[in-house]
Order: C-alpha cells, then sequence, then structure tokens
C-alpha cells in the first residue's frame, strides 16, 4: 500500500525521466505514456501528479534554476568572506550539477522557449541572481576587474562547465565523473586566473 511520503519520490521519479527522455528526443518527441512507461504508471496516472507535460518542463528548469541559486546563497554563508574558498565552493557545485545534471542543461539550451512567459522570465530572473553571486565572488577576490569583465568571465565559464552534455558517456572517450570533475575545476580556475595575468 503506497503512502503519501510516495508522492514526492514518484514525483522526482517522474521529472528525472522526463529529463532524459526531453534531452534524448526533445519535448515535442515524447508522449505522456512514454514517460509513464519509463516510471512503470499509465500515461493518465501522470495526471495525478503533473497537469501534463508543459507542467512537467516548467518544474524541471525553474527548479533547477532554485536549487543552483539557493546552493550558490547556501555556499556563500558557508564561505564566510573567504572570497578564494567562495569561489572555488561555488565552482565545485556548479561541477556537481555540470556532471550529474546533464539533461537539464540540454533541455534549457533547447526548450527553454517553451516554458510560458512568466516562467520564462523566473527563470530568467533566477539565472541572472546567481550569475550575480558569481560576479560578486569574482571581484572579491580579483577587486582589480571591471565588473563587466568579471561577469563575462563568469558566462565563459558556465560555457565551459556546461558543455557537458557535449562530452559523450563515461568509458566512450570521456575520462571516468572524478578524473573529469579534476579537469573541470583546474579548466575553471585558470580561466579566472587568467584575469589578473
Amino acid at each position: 500500500m503506497s503512502t503519501r511520503t510516495d508522492a514526492p519520490k514518484r514525483r522526482e521519479q517522474i521529472l528525472k525521466e522526463a529529463a532524459r527522455l526531453f534531452a534524448e528526443r526533445g519535448f515535442h518527441g515524447v508522449g505522456v505514456d512514454e514517460i509513464g512507461a519509463a516510471v512503470g504508471i499509465s500515461g493518465p496516472g501522470l495526471y495525478r501528479h503533473f497537469a501534463g507535460k508543459d507542467a512537467m518542463l516548467a518544474e524541471l528548469l525553474v527548479g533547477i534554476s532554485e536549487r543552483l541559486l539557493s546552493g550558490g546563497r547556501l555556499r556563500v554563508e558557508e564561505a564566510e568572506a573567504d572570497p578564494r574558498a567562495l569561489l572555488a565552493a561555488l565552482i565545485d557545485g556548479h561541477i556537481d550539477f555540470a556532471l550529474d545534471d546533464r539533461p537539464l542543461i540540454t533541455l534549457h539550451d533547447r526548450e527553454l522557449d517553451r516554458l510560458r512567459d512568466s516562467d520564462r522570465k523566473l527563470v530568467r530572473q533566477l539565472q541572472r541572481q546567481y550569475v550575480e553571486l558569481w560576479v560578486a565572488a569574482v571581484r572579491e577576490l580579483h577587486p582589480e576587474v571591471a565588473e563587466s569583465e568579471a561577469r563575462v568571465a563568469v558566462h565563459a565559464v558556465f560555457g565551459l562547465l556546461n558543455s557537458t552534455p557535449h562530452l559523450g558517456s563515461y568509458g566512450s572517450g570521456l575520462p571516468g565523473r572524478a578524473a573529469t570533475e579534476t579537469l573541470l575545476r583546474r579548466l575553471a580556475h585558470g580561466a579566472f586566473a587568467s584575469l589578473t595575468v
């Protein structure tokens, strides 16, 4: 017999499979029945959890933007005004996202324009706030760097880290997760260090 506590886990499972399928085949290339089959419930059964595919897409893209921002804010608090530690923590947090949530990166790149205006604006607003956390951290560490230059550097590092969906799968030319994480960390730190070279 299922309990109410099963519902959040089921929603999470549905969202994870929806993200994977949307990333693989595109939003319009996936039906509700396929998402349901991937999690072992009927397509119509999904409507107990979501109003439809649009609602799933919105929750995925708004949700990851909220998670990145709240994680970034937590890292700011934990760094206790140590700019070097803060930038390192922001980089590590984003690398975890880039390696563990690759379908969401693909989804954002391809499907953001499918969101309702209000959801798309919310995603953009959350992303801007997340960027500003990084810009502040970079300028705290490198006060001689202009704000506009720091912002360009942050977006460039995001581009670097968010390229992970293009790398293929581990074992098919891609080093293991730990080696990839180490390499991405070195590249991100190197990019920021080059601001003062």
